[in-house]
């Protein structure tokens, strides 16, 4: 990326991240999403007197129009609110379960020795419809419908396609026209829209409507079911009615650690966020200031946090009725950072760490869970935040880019393919079983400072999303960068096949890792894209950034 430099104030470290826009600042209400159009959306629900709840399901449900390669009304949902009124934070897990038929057995009858990455057999039950329901009933002031009216005109009239969003639509074309309804709807003429073409999706605006009228039955008990479990039935998947009838969210309690006077809250199990907190409490011992940002020494701690920090999440993450409250405990304490700290050496990179020796519990799950073999550019995440107190962090997603690349009949909904991070090896917390919650990455996240919202921000792109979680934090924390500098600074991304680093960092610290034994690589999923907002503790003006690896915008009033 190529970046302008700037004078920075005050006396911040002389990190020079180079940002290229500036914070966006209100004090009305703020929004950030990686699409303007949804910025948009959500911005007017907060002038008509809507609160960030309100705003930020009005953007999600546009983002699940406009940007269709990354979410969709078939995908999974996360998110934390904070409420001003009692002063807590409430998570939801809005992501949707295998099928009852789904058995280890069932596969392996048909040969399969992991489970697909696409087809049928990767689809579970999408959980985004109920997760907006229930987030505008115990936090919003509108209704579902009134959310939905964005999002329905954007389908019904069109809408421009963006550059990014353009290229990645090209790049699934052959998935795409291997699926008959698939093909008709995302691929007018043959082929994907390109940049500024006008896109529309009569099919899903009727059944945006469908769900507006009905709410969450259309979807789960009425016609919209029954049009998706008949065309899985079709391509050999195996939901069924029951499997969507039973589906439901849960409100969960986030889990924290404190890092360096900030309480940071992520998501339990089955999301991978305890892996951004148990690398927070492996850095915490560390001067990172003193080392210089994305300089050799502070990468390689990080590489290296990040190691231990995986080894545990591939060992045990999983569905949370799968993985005892007890082990997420242990792996987030700072007693058990302070243990995994000592396997670092501070002049090489480490060759393998094994996951923590837990007993009763198999490890041993596949590397990665496959994450890394999918093209991440499937994820939208979204923040808002107003005036009364509210704020609140999203994420929803279809995992692969289209998904599991089949679009339910004439419904113009395209289906996840979150399944596909089941596993079918014996003992393992996430192998594939009756009605079961897959190992998720979607993580949204969230900060406290003295007991008040300080940052509500996440970062897009599977595998790299925790990783970016602490490079945003460290930014802001360790190193004094603003909202903006702190998601738009170059960021390192550590693969199976080696570390990755944007351009921008330096040949030195180039030089440095390889020195110490890592293999540089290139990134094929690329390095996500990040939205957030800071409240100023001072004044409580809020302070957005929204990344330029994306087309989004921060707004407010």
């Amino acid at each position: 990326m190529t970046r302008g430099t700037r004078e920075r104030p005050g006396d911040r470290p002389a990190v020079n991240p180079h940002a290229t826009r500036s914070v966006v600042m209100a004090r009305r209400g703020l929004i950030a999403t990686s699409q303007p159009l949804a910025s948009a959306a959500g911005l007017r629900v907060l002038t008509e007197g809507g609160n960030a709840v309100d705003a930020a399901v009005t953007a999600a449900a546009a983002l699940a129009v406009v940007e269709p390669t990354m979410n969709a009304v078939g995908g999974d949902l996360f998110a934390i609110v904070y409420e001003p009124k009692t002063r807590s934070l409430h998570g939801l897990n809005a992501s949707g379960r295998s099928a009852y038929a789904a058995t280890p057995a069932c596969f392996r009858q048909h040969h399969f020795d992991r489970i697909p990455e696409r087809g049928a057999l990767s689809v579970s039950v999408p959980g985004v419809v109920d997760g907006w329901a229930q987030l505008l009933a115990k936090h919003g002031t509108i209704s579902l419908a009134r959310a939905l009216e964005p999002a329905i005109a954007y389908a019904r009239e069109g809408y421009p396609v963006l550059e990014i969003v353009a290229a990645e639509w090209k790049g699934a074309e052959r998935l795409l026209a291997a699926d008959p309804d698939a093909a008709a709807t995302f691929l007018p003429g043959g082929h994907a829209p390109n940049p500024g073409d006008v896109f529309a999706n009569g099919n899903l605006a009727r059944s945006l409507e469908l769900i507006a009228q009905q709410c969450p039955d259309a979807f789960y008990r009425g016609p919209l079911a029954q049009k998706i479990v008949a065309a899985l039935a079709s391509r050999g998947g195996l939901l069924a009615a029951r499997d969507f009838a039973d589906h439901r969210s849960d409100w969960v309690d986030p889990l924290s650690t404190s890092y360096r006077g900030h309480q940071v809250f992520e998501l339990p199990p089955n999301t991978q966020g305890i892996t951004a907190l148990e690398m927070l409490n492996i850095l915490k011992g560390d001067d990172l200031r003193s080392l210089g940002w994305n300089t050799a020494a502070y990468l390689h701690l990080l590489i290296e946090a990040k190691r231990i920090a995986f080894a545990d999440r591939d060992a045990y993450i999983a569905d949370p009725d799968s993985v005892p409250a007890a082990l997420i405990q242990t792996l987030i304490s700072k007693e058990y950072a302070a243990e995994r700290r000592k396997q670092i050496d501070p002049d090489r990179a480490g060759t393998s760490y094994p996951p923590a020796s837990l007993a009763g519990m198999k490890s041993g799950g596949p590397a990665g869970f496959a994450v890394e073999g999918h093209d991440l550019g499937d994820t939208v995440y979204l923040t808002a935040a107003d005036d009364r107190g509210h704020v609140v962090s999203l994420i929803q997603s279809i995992f692969g880019d289209f998904g599991s690349g089949i679009v339910a009949g004439d419904t113009g909904i395209v289906l996840q393919n979150r399944g596909s991070l089941f596993n079918l090896t014996e003992g393992h917390p996430g192998e594939i079983a009756p009605h079961k919650r897959p190992f998720h990455t979607l993580v949204p996240a969230m900060v406290l400072k003295d007991d008040k919202p300080w940052l509500s921000f996440g970062v897009m792109g599977g595998d790299l999303q925790p990783q970016g979680h602490v490079q945003v934090l460290t930014n802001l924390i360790d190193f004094g960068m603003n909202i903006q500098e702190a998601g738009e600074a170059a960021r390192v991304r550590d693969l199976t096949a080696g570390v990755a680093l944007e351009s921008a960092i330096s040949a030195d610290a180039r030089a440095g890792l390889r020195g110490m034994g890592y293999q540089l690589v290139d990134a094929p999923g690329g390095f996500g894209g990040f939205q957030g907002i800071l409240i100023d503790p001072r004044t409580g003006v809020l302070m957005g950034g929204s990344d330029p690896r994306k087309d989004g915008a921060a707004v407010g009033w």
